[in-house]
């Protein structure tokens, strides 16, 4: 009787009817079928096939796959990215998490760092683009260092200004290639220097006399419109501030700084023959910071930046796991004496470590799907060394060739690497609430 007025019950709750519950899930049963399983199996069909679609392959596609150098550049930064990214989000979002667990503020910190995550990749990609910009006027990593280095380090005064001829190039400057004896007279015309960023200093220049016992001459820029080339006109300008050596047998006698007419002298010389050196000091290019996104450090940028834009995520994960703890279990360890490095190492983490490993889980999946940031942020010259199986299938399929065939090898293969950790996560979320 009990048995029959339970299952009377459960028919007429509403609830447990098949057929409506089957009406309520029809449009989201359509919906996963259109977009995620006919996608899987029409990419597993058509990765049997060749470009055109029309010549059976077998195994072909996947074969070209894993011996295509771009390919395997691609394999190995998606391991780089596993093995990195998701370690150093999941310990930044630790460490973040216990660090303002008591603070006031804890909720606003929490709130600016989850906020890239508001952000698409694709304009987050756009921002660190500009932001890794190698020109210092655009690029703020690079501004930022060029500020540090010019406080330490004095610019060099006329950047890439060069002798227009007689003289030897090497890594200490230039060298006459004519000697001079004590008495004569040294002209150093300069050229490749913008008139218009001559020092406020800089005078008209004047061919200097000849002294006894001394070396006298001329730095001057040697730009003059209609002006005869090798030869000081009246509109030119000397050079002031240029150090000048001169060297005997490779050794620097003496060394002396050009005047504001950029005229020099190197009194109480002994006799015998000369060289006149500018130090390659006077002439070095200003220091315009790193090259970011050149072939050896844009993985690192772009991972970097995929590591600023997840922290909040997990951040937000690790602080709700946090606040789930048992306080008397802390509150048991301090009491025993235990220091708080060591009520971190050996309560908080092993009673965080489902939540660490689920953050950690959820991010490498994100990891292995990356494609939005290197896309963006890698310009097209060192894409290839930035590469990665999501970008690479979608330049196989669209881009220059158009193969289809490897690209749905490449996306089954990518959902092979993929569908372990979203197993294991559907796992772990069906045991905790069971």
């Amino acid at each position: 009787m009990t048995q029959v007025l339970r299952a009377r019950r459960g028919a007429a709750e509403p609830g447990r009817s098949p057929g409506k519950a089957a009406l309520f899930l029809l449009p989201a049963v359509l919906l996963l079928g259109s977009l995620v399983v006919y996608p899987l199996v029409y990419s597993l069909f058509r990765s049997f096939f060749d470009a055109s679609g029309d010549k059976f392959v077998g195994l072909g596609n996947y074969e070209e796959t894993f011996t295509d150098p771009r390919t395997l550049i691609a394999f190995r930064n998606n391991v780089i990215w596993v093995v990195v990214a998701p370690a150093v989000v999941t310990c930044l979002g630790l460490i973040f998490a216990v660090l303002t667990e008591r603070i006031r503020w804890a909720t606003a910190f929490r709130l600016i760092l989850f906020m890239p995550m508001a952000i698409s990749l694709l304009a987050s990609g756009i921002i660190f683009r500009l932001v890794y910009e190698q020109d210092p006027e655009r690029g703020v990593v690079n501004a930022a260092m060029v500020g540090v280095h010019d406080v330490f380090a004095t610019p060099s005064s006329y950047p890439g200004a060069r002798p227009r001829s007689g003289f030897d190039a090497s890594e200490r400057g230039y060298t006459s290639t004519a000697t001079v004896s004590p008495g004569g007279v040294v002209s150093l015309p300069l050229v490749g220097y913008s008139p218009q960023q001559l020092p406020t200093s800089a005078r008209p220049v004047s061919q200097p006399s000849a002294g006894r016992n001394e070396v006298r001459g001329a730095v001057w820029l040697d730009v003059s419109t209609g002006g005869r080339s090798g030869r000081i006109d009246p509109a030119e300008r000397g050079l002031p501030g240029l150090t000048v050596e001169i060297v005997r047998d490779g050794a620097v006698v003496a060394t002396t700084m050009t005047g504001d007419d950029g005229r020099f002298t190197f009194p109480n010389l002994g006799p015998g023959e000369y060289s006149v050196r500018l130090p390659s000091g006077n002439f070095a290019l200003p220091f315009r910071g790193l090259t970011w996104l050149g072939p050896a450090l844009v993985t690192p940028v772009i991972i970097s930046s995929w590591i600023w834009i997840m922290t909040g995520f997990a951040i937000t994960f690790i602080a709700a796991g946090l606040s789930a703890i048992p306080r008397d279990a802390l509150e048991a360890a301090r009491v025993d004496g235990a220091t708080e490095w060591q009520v971190f190492k050996r309560v908080t983490v092993p009673l965080l470590a489902p939540v660490l490993l689920t953050v950690f889980v959820t991010l490498v999946i994100n990891v292995l799907k990356i494609f939005e940031l290197v896309f963006v942020i890698a310009p097209g010259s060192v894409q290839e060394e930035a590469n990665v199986l999501a970008l690479q299938m979608w330049q196989v399929s669209f881009g220059a060739g158009g193969d289809q065939g490897v690209g749905s090898a490449l996306a089954i293969i990518l959902f092979l690497l993929v569908a372990p950790a979203m197993l294991y996560n559907i796992r772990r979320f069906r045991r905790e609430r069971s």
